[in-house]
């Protein structure tokens, strides 16, 4: 395995977004005698496709002057003196799914403070003041304001666990209760921030602070099905796994390549109609921004409407959840004819 994907010391396979598909398949295989998820897929549909967003840096602010030094300065630099902010597409996104006839899920991010939070060894890498600098507060009036403004327009709104919560119950379970109560109400589940991931740690801890499902199995490197075609039920009950299928980083340019990257996702498309599958597509909200990302806000477009032509059934995790919890239900409470 790569850094990327490695066996601690007590067997737990760790990953993050830079493990490809062979750290997936090492947990799927680990995993493989688990039960998975058989409920049929809701209204008849070919297949499952679930929307998600993790809303990782809302706010470009002062991470301007960090891209100045890759590329276009002079614009770059604009953006950092300009009142308005290219990285905030919520709007944008709701709009393009309320056209769409579809909903999503948002993940919301509620990162340690670098230097009141953590270690002072932590301060001298350069790589945490870069994230530091897009840190955002979910409990700030504008960022409560869109959390409720989405739930109240049907779209979900789940946790996305900050870097070291994914061997940080508590933690973990005071960012759940930071967002909840911005929130009015209780959450469903979310993803881990970078994928970071502890096999089977992680899900225990999701579990056991009253989330009903992760999405944080996947890759940020590779698109398809790794981890297999239905959701993991790792614990046997309700608590599932809906693997990373498709995140918008894993795939080719659309600004260069754009017919390889929708020929890509045509590919996982068809596979997973073929396999009465369910999948997840990853699309960070900056990459709405189609001057600073040209082609990602058309390919996601492309995508829903190419699931809309191939029958698939399309909404958030948690709407999912719900349904394929049902019919679940449904099965158990039937008696067998056998």
């Amino acid at each position: 395995m790569t850094d990327a994907a490695e066996r601690d010391r007590s067997g737990s396979i760790r990953t993050d977004a830079g493990a490809g598909g062979s750290a997936a398949r090492s947990i799927a295989r680990r995993l493989e005698e688990l039960p998975r998820d058989r409920a049929p897929i809701p209204d008849d549909a070919t297949f499952a496709l679930c929307l998600t967003h993790d809303v990782d840096r809302p706010y470009k602010g002062f991470r301007s002057f960090y891209r100045a030094l890759q590329e276009r300065p002079t614009y770059h630099l604009k953006t950092a003196l300009s009142p308005s902010n290219p990285y905030w597409q919520f709007e944008e996104i709701m709009a393009l799914e309320e056209e769409l006839g579809v909903r999503s899920a948002f993940y919301f991010l509620n990162e340690q403070h670098l230097l009141a939070d953590r270690p002072v060894g932590d301060w001298f890498a350069a790589a945490n003041w870069i994230e530091h600098l897009g840190r955002y507060d979910v409990a700030a009036p504008e960022m409560a304001e869109i959390v409720r403004e989405l739930d109240a327009g049907g779209w979900e709104v789940g946790l996305h666990g900050s870097y070291h919560t994914a061997d940080d119950r508590e933690r973990l379970r005071e960012e759940k209760a930071v967002l909840e109560d911005a929130l009015g109400r209780p959450i469903a589940g979310g993803r881990q921030h970078h994928l970071r991931l502890s096999v089977p740690e992680t899900w225990h801890h999701h579990r056991a602070i009253g989330l009903r499902y992760d999405s944080s199995l996947g890759s940020g490197t590779e698109c398809g099905f790794t981890a297999g075609y239905r959701p993991l039920r790792p614990f046997g009950d309700d608590f599932r796994v809906f693997p990373v299928t498709i995140m918008e980083q894993a795939l080719p340019d659309p600004d260069a390549r754009y017919d390889d990257a929708r020929d890509r996702c045509e590919e996982v498309l068809l596979e997973a109609a073929a396999n009465d599958a369910v999948m997840t597509a990853l699309w960070h909200p900056r990459y709405f921004n189609e001057r600073e990302f040209p082609g990602y806000r058309t390919l996601y477009r492309w995508l829903v409407e190419r699931a809309q032509e191939l029958g698939a059934w399309i909404g958030s995790p948690e709407q999912l959840y719900a349904k394929l919890e049902g019919a679940s239900e449904t099965d158990a409470s039937t008696p067998s004819r056998r």
